[in-house]
């Protein structure tokens, strides 16, 4: 009887951990994938700082950060938006390709091409209310 108890016991207590645990990973998961709009936005801005104001690259970089905004606002209000994902997608690509960065920043910036590609592909992961449209 007393092995019965404490297996029951043991049980209720693995249960329990791996509930925990799951709720642990899911709030994770929320902050990354809150961070990583904030961490983009500052890379972005970053560059942008060490850009010339008037110029092409600043456009593109500018132009980032608005379609980054609006994917963002999207994703608050109705979940994933795939056509705005691949329009932010695109821009920070462009940046990449046709700005004039240091090696430090092309890097940076190619490191958040990954997340954000991570993202695309795997964003049924990252809440309730997503959805692909």
């Amino acid at each position: 009887m007393k092995r019965l108890l404490l297996a029951g016991i043991a049980a209720a207590g693995l249960l329990l951990s791996t509930v925990s645990a799951v709720a642990q990973d899911r709030d994770r998961d929320e902050g990354w994938r809150a961070r990583m709009f904030d961490h983009v936005r500052d890379d972005v801005s970053r560059v942008q700082d060490a850009t010339p104001y008037f110029s092409s690259d600043q456009f593109r970089l500018a132009r980032v950060k608005e379609e980054l905004n609006e994917l963002q606002r999207k994703y608050d209000r109705h979940g994933y938006d795939r056509e705005a994902m691949q329009d932010v997608i695109r821009s920070v690509e462009r940046v990449v390709s046709d700005n004039h960065l240091s090696g430090r920043d092309r890097d940076m910036l190619n490191e958040d091409l990954d997340h954000l590609r991570r993202f695309r592909d795997h964003h049924e992961g990252y809440g309730e209310g997503d959805r692909d449209r």
